[in-house]
């Protein structure tokens, strides 16, 4: 452990003060026997598509009305988190009124891992990028007998997601994200920002520091795992442990660097990160141990590299838009904010855009109750009309 600077908080990176608190917790208190009954609380299964194995968590309502049909909802998220981080979010999607929501409408849920992310298989072949994992998810999802369905992204789920409609808009009823990035943007984007509301403006000024600044500041990983992901991995040193010889080094760089900033950038002036105010220890811990156990970190890393040494903006399907109603939550915390107008360069038919009153990067995890909602109410304005 390196010894940290006074009052350094995460501004150097992992604070070993609470990164050792954090290891003795998981070597004396942490019981892996225990939440693997947690997480085998909803149906796993795996069917091989495309040559790869695919782990999917599918989990039906409990309690539907024989007037009512469930809705398939596709809900895909990404590195750093896992399938686990859905699921505090499923039960209030399959059983809403148990939770005191409307159950006006109620979800089959639909969780599979990227190709090379948990217990996924890892993809064969070079060029493995989000247009290929939608590919993949839109054959499982027909595999399952939904000839129509509802998708919702964050992280790189925001871009499987877009891309799926693109592949398939005929069964795709409606896109929830609680993430997107507008790729590529002209000056016309800038100007629509000033039409639009206060609090995109809030959001995104001043641009250089919440925008740029933030971006920079929060994107080296991108830079890395896009570029050198394997030895990165294999024989690079964070916290004086390597991602891929010791699990505490996978923590180090994980829960610190991104499930800490990703949740609110001011927590990286605390000396624990600030994950306790927001999380709990086995949570987090768990996510952990589904990226030790599968051994996934190196691929999970691949799709970095696969989706971005092309280019920004170079792609086919980025100058693509997406045209089936799309309903966005924008998070006050969330790495980036894409204000509506610029969302709507993407998104032609957007039936919902909510500012959230609090949340960052990983909502379903964080504020469940938050998203679901938000994800109900699109589902109603789309099924309404």
């Amino acid at each position: 452990f390196t010894e940290p600077r006074e009052n350094s908080g995460l501004h150097y990176g992992t604070n070993s003060v609470y990164l050792r608190k954090v290891v003795s917790y998981w070597k004396n208190q942490f019981n892996w026997k225990k939440q693997a009954e947690v997480l085998n609380t909803y149906p796993q299964f795996k069917t091989k598509i495309q040559g790869i194995d695919i782990h999917f968590v599918h989990v039906k309502s409990p309690r539907l009305p024989k007037s009512q049909s469930a809705k398939p909802l596709l809900m895909v998220r990404s590195w750093p988190g896992s399938f686990y981080g859905f699921y505090k979010i499923i039960p209030l999607l399959t059983d809403p009124a148990s939770h005191g929501l409307s159950d006006e409408h109620i979800f089959e849920v639909i969780h599979p891992s990227i190709p090379g992310y948990g217990f996924s298989e890892a993809p064969h072949r070079k060029d493995f990028n989000s247009v290929s994992a939608a590919s993949i998810f839109y054959e499982l999802m027909l595999r399952l007998g939904f000839n129509e369905f509802y998708a919702q992204g964050g992280d790189w789920g925001w871009l499987i997601c877009t891309n799926l409609d693109q592949i398939a808009p005929n069964q795709m009823k409606g896109l929830h994200l609680n993430l997107m990035e507008l790729l590529t943007c002209s000056p016309s984007c800038w100007a629509a920002i000033f039409q639009g509301s206060l609090v995109s403006r809030m959001r995104m000024f001043p641009f250089l520091k919440k925008g740029l600044y933030r971006v920079l500041l929060e994107s080296g990983y991108a830079h890395i795992q896009a570029t050198k992901p394997d030895t990165v991995v294999k024989f690079s040193s964070f916290s004086s442990c390597g991602l891929n010889q010791s699990p505490v080094g996978l923590a180090a760089y994980i829960f610190f660097m991104k499930f800490s900033s990703w949740t609110d950038l001011r927590f990286q002036n605390l000396e624990d990160g600030g994950l306790e105010r927001k999380y709990n220890l086995d949570d987090l811990l768990t996510n952990i141990m589904i990226y030790w156990v599968s051994g996934c970190m190196v691929s999970s890393m691949h799709f970095y590299k696969e989706h971005l040494q092309k280019g920004i903006g170079t792609q086919k399907q980025e100058k693509l838009t997406v045209q089936v109603p799309t309903g966005i939550a924008s998070f006050p915390n969330e790495i980036m904010h894409t204000p509506q107008a610029w969302a709507q360069k993407k998104c032609t038919n957007i039936v919902s855009f909510h500012f959230m009153p609090r949340g960052g990067h990983f909502t379903a995890l964080e504020e469940p109750e938050l998203l679901a909602k938000d994800i109900l109410q699109f589902v109603w304005k789309v099924e309404k009309e």
